[in-house]
């Protein structure tokens, strides 16, 4: 199948190859998310919240389930020591995969109230873990958790140390926070918020808190889609999902172009690879696969 882009600056076929295959791995999905590439066994991770599985495929492989009922787990990245860290959408909690096959709760409450439904996640260079906790795993049919009593009346962006602990509220500015990333130099972190259709950054200080709240980007298209998934290249170039696809933007907050991906909506997206350079994008009911020109942020 053919890649079907749209430019909006100069210099976004640099990153992107109007040429490059573009192929469907995975299908028959309720609501794929949370892709992420293990370096180590090259294999690809992802959820499918509805379907209440995490799943693995592998080139010449093809898909395994590796957790079912998976408490409909959403988004995950790999930690520092190649553990596999999930945020708990209907577990309502921040869990791991250990190497001896058990879990680890690294946070479920914040101020002795439950979290609301952690939504996406990533691990910091020091080992602290952020996740955002939006609180649709309390209100969409077919991904709810057994307790729906919402116990914050905000939904906020936490971080915690990577052997868990009281987890500490990064932020409260971002109304439905739900993908989130870092700067290459990890000085930046941006969130997105689904509701209102734009980007948000921080600046990240030397213990991990944010500041500086600012906006940054906002999201612009009339196709399905939503701010959701995001990560950056190492550039610095924010990629984030939004109408029709994939929206690539620049440093500056500028948008240089579009992937479209095709079906429902794109939900999330991962870099993977020996070369970091293949794109995976979920969709509520594919995985597909493509090649970008510049290599995203290596996943440790």
């Amino acid at each position: 199948m053919a890649l079907d882009i749209d430019t909006a600056a100069p210099g976004f076929e640099r990153l992107v190859d109007p040429a490059a295959p573009f192929d469907r791995i995975a299908h028959g999905l309720y609501f794929g998310e949370g892709p992420v590439w293990d370096r180590r066994t090259k294999q690809l991770f992802w959820v499918d919240i509805i379907g209440n599985t995490i799943w693995k495929w592998q080139p010449g492989v093809g898909q395994e389930i590796v957790l079912r009922p998976s408490q409909h787990a959403n988004g995950m990245t790999f930690d520092h020591e190649g553990r596999l860290n999930v945020a708990g959408w209907c577990s309502r909690s921040v869990w791991r995969f250990e190497k001896d096959g058990t879990f680890t709760t690294l946070a479920s409450h914040y101020d002795g109230k439950k979290l609301n439904t952690p939504n996406d996640i990533v691990v910091r260079s020091d080992g602290q873990v952020y996740w955002t906790d939006s609180a649709g795993g309390l209100v969409i049919p077919g991904m709810v958790a057994e307790d729906v009593q919402r116990y914050l009346d905000f939904q906020g962006v936490y971080r915690v140390g990577k052997e868990g602990g009281p987890a500490i509220l990064a932020t409260d500015e971002v109304s439905y926070p739900n993908g989130l990333a870092f700067s290459p130099d990890e000085k930046l972190l941006y969130v997105n918020d689904t509701r209102q259709a734009y980007i948000r950054v921080f600046d990240v200080n030397p213990d991990g808190s944010l500041s500086n709240g600012r906006r940054f980007h906002d999201m612009t298209g009339t196709e399905g889609g939503v701010a959701d998934g995001m990560k950056c290249d190492t550039e610095g170039n924010v990629w984030c999902t939004g109408p029709g696809g994939v929206h690539v933007i620049d440093p500056s907050g500028r948008l240089l172009g579009r992937i479209f991906v095709p079906g429902h909506h794109c939900t999330n997206f991962c870099w993977g690879g020996d070369d970091w350079r293949t794109l995976y994008m979920t969709t509520f009911t594919e995985v597909w696969r493509t090649q970008v020109k510049i290599p995203g942020i290596a996943v440790w």
